[in-house]
């Protein structure tokens, strides 16, 4: 007998409650990408891992490399391949959750960037709906541009919104104030009440909030040819155990 399917926003619910990331003192536990790039790709991929945080296209400065042979918690890394560890944006909702904030997860999609500004979701994968995470099933179809958005501004990145019930702004309020001086740099947009965000619904008296997604940089890695694996939502991992990228 096979176990029931278990669809994307129960996941992030899930892995979401277990955050413990505190950004004002900068500890505890964030949810985790993990990717897996050739050994020889490593250079090319860190300098790209800069350059989204840099532009503001990844979730985080913090990751972990790890070389072929060692572990990742239980996972080990295959010969021939480097093992990146990223923050997921899942980590923001477990943020709001554990304030007592009222969510939820909406879904994960691609939003045109122009002159450094979102302005609308061309595509969305609504979590609800799906066993796979949005982000993996939407880099796989060629959709993004996430290198130009570096480099010039304008483009496609990878993106998810969720929606907060309006009498909780305060408490959002607070959790972006925090984040703003944290290593966390994900918040693309946040709506009003009742409004379409990037042209997609939100419940009635629901505010919507959207985040980059963690899988930028390797959607960026990916769109110049070179081959990336990709894991989102791994697992959580304490962010003592990851390093600023700029210091790479």
């Amino acid at each position: 007998m096979t176990g029931s399917l278990k669809f994307v926003d129960h996941s992030i619910e899930d892995f979401a409650m277990q955050v413990t990331y505190n950004p004002s003192e900068g500890t505890g536990k964030v949810v985790y990408n993990l990717s897996l790039v050739k050994n020889e790709d490593l250079e090319y991929a860190i300098s790209i891992l800069k350059d989204a945080y840099k532009t503001g296209v990844s979730v985080s400065g913090l990751v972990r490399v790890s070389s072929s042979g060692e572990k990742v918690f239980d996972y080990i890394v295959p010969k021939g391949l480097t093992a990146i560890c990223t923050v997921c944006s899942t980590t923001f909702d477990g943020l709001l959750i554990h304030r007592g904030v009222p969510l939820n997860p909406i879904g994960g999609g691609v939003v045109e960037i122009e002159n450094r500004a979102p302005i609308r979701f061309t595509h969305i994968i609504l979590y609800e709906h799906t066993t796979i995470d949005p982000l993996q099933v939407l880099i796989s179809q060629k959709i993004t541009s996430v290198n130009n958005v570096m480099r010039k501004g304008s483009g496609n990145i990878l993106a998810n919104i969720r929606e907060f019930h309006m009498e909780a702004e305060p408490l959002v309020g607070s959790v972006l104030d925090e984040l703003s001086n944290s290593s966390f740099t994900g918040i693309l947009e946040v709506g009003m009440p009742n409004v379409p965000l990037l042209g997609v619904p939100v419940s009635p008296q629901f505010v919507g909030i959207a985040a980059v997604g963690g899988t930028n940089p390797m959607a960026a890695i990916r769109e110049s040819g070179r081959p990336v694996q990709m894991q989102a939502m791994k697992g959580l991992m304490d962010i003592s155990e990851m390093v600023e990228i700029r210091d790479y």
